[in-house]
């Protein structure tokens, strides 16, 4: 079986940096100039763990950026988090720039119907990218990717395909760091999820007809209680019967993707849900009470808190930190940033360093944050994310995108081929000026330090290194830079 670097020297991948020519422009803002600090442990700092775990990759400046925040790296790191928590204070002039060429983003729901559904999925495809690798709102960033594939809606259903724009606009990006109810009840009554999981055929208009219970089921296994929330088949019939009545007009009509309550196809009778007690006559009142009922249960907390700690902590997170931070959710009332608070700073976060595998998405963004790429965000690269099994707003089942290893490790050849067509400039719409990288980092010792988010080893600069230049596409393709 050829290796990893038998497979990069036979398929050309080694790019020398300082022949690299300064790249057109493709719409992308041009990088910041930048201050640089090398990480010099034999192993990743609290810094480099904060800035690769929570956010979607290192650029240049980062470091430094956050060093100048505290006197001590816990002092900085601390303050960093807080910033981060209040996306809407840090100035994102260059990543709105970037947007700008996506018209759709903005428009009203009705207006999203103009649009073929290939050019919809384009630009929020497109927008994912240039969000991820622009915004200085990393953190939130983040949470929104955990938070779409949590609600995950899969845009190629139905009239999900002109709606679920809408979607990431008004329910995950609104509410990603707000109070997870608030975000609970906006995807509920959600368009483009009333479309993805049959809550508009959830209707009542005979004594004899059964509510559609796809949503119902979704809600308690997936969004809220998780599968072993301790609900029942009664539980969740009863939650079917609460979410009766509502709807969305579709693209056949006036007032398009309007939601409604339809009060005759409400099964307005006595329910209990989990045990609480739900009086006939309440009409739409029903849902509320439900979604308030589920997003309060303590088995929320605990598959909330398990989730996040998956995707910050590890595959397996450890059973105390799950715990601490479903206190801090259940003290909070379901407030995301005191949980994210908690889950930041147990003891397990800052141990987990370099022990995840980036994600497909996380990878390739990753790469072009670390080299300060411009990029359009196009198809060019989007394919390689279907490539990998990771195309946003496309998986086909509501649990959404996994965050474990196990489930990523079969797509490494494309991974090595990302690594190459970039380090290569083999990629449409998306370039590196190597030479500008090299001198900001300092050259090639600099370089290596950077991607590997730590001093390199003799031997790695011996592999690394050669005739004082540096050979990109290893270094992207290196285990060390696909872990976080």
């Amino acid at each position: 079986m050829i290796s990893r670097r038998g497979f990069l020297a036979a398929s050309g991948g080694a790019l020398w940096l300082a022949g690299c020519e300064r790249i057109a422009h493709f719409g992308a803002p041009a990088p910041e100039a930048v201050v640089f600090s090398a990480p010099g442990d034999a192993s990743a700092d609290l810094v480099q763990h904060v800035l690769a775990r929570c956010s979607f990759g290192i650029c240049p400046g980062d470091r430094a950026a956050l060093l100048a925040l505290g006197a001590t790296q816990e002092s900085a790191a601390q303050a960093w988090f807080e910033q981060q928590l209040e996306p809407q204070k840090l100035d994102d002039e260059l990543c709105e720039r970037a947007l700008r060429r996506c018209d759709t983003l903005d428009a009203p729901l009705g207006e999203l119907y103009e649009y073929k559904p290939q050019v919809l999925l384009s630009e929020l495809t497109a927008a994912a990218l240039l969000r991820a690798t622009y915004s200085k709102r990393q953190l939130h960033e983040v949470l929104v990717e955990f938070w779409s594939d949590h609600f995950n809606i899969d845009s190629s259903k139905a009239e999900c395909a002109w709606l679920k724009t809408g979607d990431d606009r008004e329910v995950i990006r609104k509410h990603a760091l707000g109070r997870f109810e608030e975000l609970l009840v906006a995807s509920a009554f959600s368009p483009a999820m009333l479309w993805y999981l049959d809550g508009r055929a959830n209707v009542k208009r005979t004594s004899d007809e059964r509510p559609n219970e796809n949503y119902a089921r979704e809600l308690l296994e997936l969004h809220t209680l998780g599968v072993h929330g301790g609900y029942t088949q009664q539980d969740v019939m009863e939650a079917a019967r609460c979410l009766s009545g509502w709807s969305v007009r579709d693209r056949h009509g006036l007032r398009k993707a309007r939601v409604e309550f339809h009060a005759d196809e409400h099964d307005d009778g006595r329910k209990c849900v989990l045990g609480v007690e739900i009086p006939a006559g309440g009409g739409e009142r029903d849902a509320r009470i439900l979604l308030e009922t589920v997003a309060r249960h303590p088995a929320t907390a605990t598959h909330l808190a398990t989730k996040l700690c998956r995707r910050f902590l590890a595959d397996e997170p450890p059973a105390q930190a799950i715990e601490a931070v479903a206190a801090a959710f259940r003290a909070s009332a379901g407030e995301i940033k005191a949980t994210l608070r908690a889950l930041f700073a147990s003891p397990e976060f800052a141990q987990s360093r370099g022990t995840k595998l980036k994600r497909p998405f996380h990878y390739a963004v990753s790469m072009l944050r670390a080299t300060q790429a411009q990029t359009d965000g196009g198809p060019a690269l989007a394919s390689y994310l279907a490539r990998m099994g990771h195309a946003p707003f496309q998986y086909p089942t509501p649990d959404g995108y996994p965050q474990e290893a196990s489930a990523w490790q079969g797509a490494l050849f494309w991974r090595w081929k990302l690594a190459l067509a970039l380090a290569g400039g083999h990629i449409e719409g998306t370039r590196i000026d190597g030479a500008r990288l090299l001198g900001e980092v300092g050259g090639p010792a600099g370089l290596l330090a950077h991607l590997l988010g730590r001093a390199p080893q003799a031997r790695e600069r011996e592999l690394f290194l050669q005739n004082g230049e540096a050979r990109l596409g290893l270094l992207l393709a290196a285990p060390e830079f696909q872990r976080c």
